[in-house]
């Protein structure tokens, strides 16, 4: 089940405050075709936004461990996002293109992210393909920041153990 849905809001709040802050627009209550057309004017990029999502989560994650790892690859691919609307002169800025996201942890990609359902048995396991859900996301433009944490196994070994606890996020 994995945190609170509560729980899971008042971060994505706090953070996106902090960004209006940041980045002197509101972007508290910002959709996402609000945030490109931030892009299309080049008042951000999609590495301004990977890099302060990183900082939060280096920053919180330590007290709320809502996100089990984050993407090595995340960087590069907000660099890409960038580079696609620089050369098309800001047309592909739309849907989720450049926008991160964060998967459960039992969402499959065949990447470098670990597939683990928040156990240790599948830390290292390779996946041979993305999720179809990872798949739309990926050719939608979307950034995959990372994998949120989850009750191990999704609760399905055992009702007694803490909501949201998993052997690696705690």
């Amino acid at each position: 089940m994995g945190p609170s849905p509560c729980l899971v809001a008042l971060l994505i709040f706090s953070l996106l405050h902090l960004l209006s802050l940041s980045f002197g627009f509101k972007i508290k209550e910002a959709t996402v075709s609000q945030i490109q057309q931030v892009f299309k004017h080049k008042e951000l990029t999609s590495r301004d936004l990977v890099e302060f999502f990183l900082r939060e989560i280096n920053e919180l994650n330590p007290l709320l461990r809502a996100v089990l790892e984050v993407n090595q690859d995340a960087l590069d691919q907000a660099d890409k996002a960038d580079k696609e609307r620089e050369a098309t002169y800001g047309e592909c800025a739309e849907g989720l293109h450049g926008i991160q996201v964060l998967l459960k942890g039992n969402i499959a990609t065949r990447d470098r992210l670990n597939t683990t359902v928040g156990s240790l048995a599948l830390l290292g396991s390779m996946e041979p393909r993305d999720a179809g859900v990872v798949r739309r996301l990926r050719a939608a433009g979307a950034i995959i920041l990372g994998k949120a944490s989850m009750s191990k196994w999704a609760e399905f070994r055992s009702l007694e153990a803490p909501m949201g606890w998993n052997a690696i996020g705690g």
